[in-house]
């Protein structure tokens, strides 16, 4: 059994807890999750424990925001005028998500979370930013280097 290195193919069950045991995301509904490591293709956190594990072998770690979806950026949160969504025939509610088309074309995704009399505030920020992570990984197969034509198809993403 080979130890995973950056480049490797690997087929991996995981669930992804919030410090207060919250599952957040898990492979147990959609399938074993297959990416090559190395390419960004999950976040940081996860691809550190998955290098140097041997197939059957599981940990458990708890992953800072900054290996796992960056940390809350004020910066992406804006209030924008109620008549914007009078105007685009919507409704505001905290909750509702939202594409906007930036003017460069560009696709924003923002969540409503907060409404005022005359503003609404959106936030652009990743559901689980600057939230630590407790993930639970077990390798169930490393496929070996990618050019070796195993192909590197995503089932999924631990988001």
């Amino acid at each position: 059994m080979s130890e995973v290195k950056v480049g490797d193919i690997v087929r991996v069950n995981y669930i992804g807890r919030l410090e207060d045991g919250t599952v957040v995301d898990s492979s147990q509904s959609s399938g074993p999750l297959v990416f090559e490591t190395g390419r960004r293709m999950v976040i940081a956190g996860m691809e550190r424990l998955i290098i140097g594990m041997k197939p059957g072998e599981r940990k458990a770690e708890t992953v800072s925001p900054e290996q796992a979806f960056g940390p809350y950026r004020q910066e992406l949160t804006s209030r924008v005028s109620r008549s914007w969504f009078t105007n685009q025939q919507i409704t505001p509610e905290v909750g509702l998500g939202l594409k906007i088309k930036k003017s460069e074309g560009d696709t924003l995704h923002a969540v409503v979370t907060d409404i005022a009399e005359d503003t609404v505030t959106l936030d652009a920020n990743h559901r689980l930013a600057g939230k630590a992570l407790v993930l639970d990984v077990e390798l169930l197969e490393n496929l070996g280097p990618a050019e070796q034509g195993a192909g590197a198809a995503s089932s999924g993403d631990p988001s």
